[in-house]
């Protein structure tokens, strides 16, 4: 590769980072800002005088430990279980052989096609019914449901394993729920990382799920920062609305910093198999 193309090339890189960047930086600074350089016109990138203390506004405001509290646990209960219950799926699809099980893992994969805000108001009246409405069991029940992108990506994953390993594991006494506990989960870590990544990300941030089944007092923090942040008109606080946004991101952000190496090694490695 010749040198001027190498710049070029790094000019690219550079140009595509910043315009991806650029939507965050935004965020930080409009979260710095005060009312009165949310109203100028035109706007500004760089506020006057930094406000610090939108954030301390921002978590004083509403509920922000309480809210806060509801996502964490929401969205620990409906990653692990889903994890789990996953995994444990895409090892059956992967190492048991049975009559029909190809057109089985067909269909599976064919409900990916399938938008989940389609199924969510009959989704709504099977929990109304059922007295589950205000709880956190429809994410348990999501949970233990498994994601058929999951699925795939375990038994991907799972297919790849020598069979000798199973074939050895069985002459040793050992039946298929130890060797999935004891042999195939630990080695399928890159693939719990992802899934890890993917359900918190989408626990963590989802909106419609806690607005229609939970109730302002027991709801999530997305839910309580959008009906929050307002003036005695009702209108939207946006320099608090951003403060929060930027709190609220933290958790991810950190949890992909902390499992990104093993978060790309799982789409890699049962990409490949």
């Amino acid at each position: 590769m010749s040198r001027p193309y190498r710049y070029a090339l790094y000019v690219v890189l550079i140009t595509v980072v910043l315009a991806l960047l650029s939507p965050i930086a935004w965020l930080v600074l409009t979260s710095l800002k005060s009312p009165a350089e949310m109203a100028a016109f035109p706007p500004t990138w760089l506020p006057d005088a930094p406000r610090f203390g939108n954030y301390r506004d921002a978590v004083m405001s509403i509920d922000f430990l309480g809210a806060t509290q509801n996502s964490l646990t929401i969205a620990v209960i409906h990653t692990t279980l889903t994890a789990l219950s996953s995994a444990w799926v895409g090892f059956g699809f992967a190492r048991f052989t049975a009559p029909g099980r190809k057109q089985l893992f067909v269909v599976l994969l064919s409900t990916m096609m399938l938008p989940g805000i389609v199924t969510l108001v009959p989704t709504y009246l099977i929990f109304a019914k059922a007295g589950l409405v205000n709880t956190f069991w429809p994410w348990v029940l999501w949970g233990l449901g498994g994601s058929p992108f999951l699925i795939f990506l375990f038994r991907q994953f799972f297919a790849g394993i020598p069979r000798e390993m199973e074939e050895a594991a069985v002459i040793d006494g050992c039946g298929y729920a130890r060797m999935f506990w004891r042999i195939f989960l630990p080695q399928s870590w890159p693939v719990i990382a992802a899934s890890v990544i993917l359900n918190f990300t989408w626990s963590w941030g989802d909106f419609v799920a806690p607005a229609l089944l939970l109730s302002p007092d027991s709801t999530t923090l997305a839910v309580a920062m959008a009906a929050g942040y307002v003036n005695e008109q009702g209108l939207p606080l946006n320099n608090l609305v951003a403060a929060g946004a930027v709190i609220y991101l933290l958790p991810v952000l950190v949890l992909f910093l902390f499992m990104q190496r093993r978060f790309v090694s799982g789409f890699t490695t049962a990409g490949l198999k």
